[in-house]
């Protein structure tokens, strides 16, 4: 009776500690994506709650490049590397440039794509130029913690500018469309997106920031370098195989890679 015991205890634990190890491989194969879901056409928010946009559809394909299951997580700009740091997610695919300052913070990938800042107005203002001295006695709009942020105070502010910062893209365009600003200050491909689809014809691109152009990475924890480099094998893949391209058609008519 004893040994029956012994021999069904035995049984059941040898299930347990495999169901425990099935758990454990199904969670490893799960990889959290953060972005932010306020920057369109790369990361935005539909009405019923769906995080859509190249990001997401970048990331998508390298999860299944990977072989593992996507899960996305949206998170306020000015606290996603917070939240990675936190282990919120497991990296960061939501237009964030390579940076210096950010390399401090996180380990990047190899780029996915690669963008110049540009300048928008409204469609009768005099600017004809981004150059720094054109923006002289006007306000410019930027999203904070961002590069082109960066280049709005510590360029065109030293230029006689008042840069004015957002949480969000969105609510600087909303303040350049409603008379409150002179300017915008963004990822080109972000207002060429806007101008086209959603401005109403009340804006111009004045034109691209001289030596502001970018390559946007996909953000790890400093110490997972193993992640960092199975997304940079699948960034290839992706690339060769055509994917990337099938992907950046949906949004541009033009090279972004």
């Amino acid at each position: 009776m004893q040994i029956s015991k012994w021999i069904l205890s035995t049984a059941g634990a040898a299930m347990l500690a495999m169901a425990a190890g099935s758990l454990s491989a199904q969670a490893a194969e799960k990889l959290k994506i953060g972005t932010e879901g306020a920057y369109p056409p790369f990361n935005t928010i539909t009405s019923d709650g769906k995080v859509v946009g190249f990001d997401i559809d970048i990331a998508n394909a390298l999860c299944a490049q990977m072989k593992v299951e996507c899960e996305i997580v949206t998170q306020d700009w000015d606290g996603i590397i917070p939240a990675l740091q936190a282990k919120k997610f497991d990296a960061i695919i939501a237009s964030m440039s390579i940076t210096e300052e950010r390399k401090k913070q996180v380990a990047f990938t190899n780029k996915y794509y690669t963008t110049p800042l540009a300048l928008v107005a409204p469609k009768d203002s005099d600017l004809t130029s981004a150059d720094p001295a054109a923006l002289a006695g006007k306000t410019v709009g930027a999203q904070a913690s961002t590069t082109q942020a960066d280049y709005a105070q510590n360029t065109y502010g030293k230029a006689g500018a008042e840069a004015k910062l957002y949480p969000t893209q969105e609510e600087a365009i909303t303040d350049l469309t409603n008379g409150r600003l002179d300017a915008v200050i963004s990822d080109k491909f972000v207002l060429v997106d806007w101008l086209k689809k959603a401005s109403d014809g009340c804006c111009k691109l004045v034109g691209d920031v001289k030596g502001t152009e970018t390559q946007a990475g996909i953000a790890v924890r400093l110490d997972d370098t193993a992640l960092r480099d199975k997304l940079n094998a699948a960034i290839d893949a992706i690339v060769a195989d055509g994917t990337y391209k099938k992907i950046q058609a949906k949004y541009f008519d033009f090279d972004i890679y």
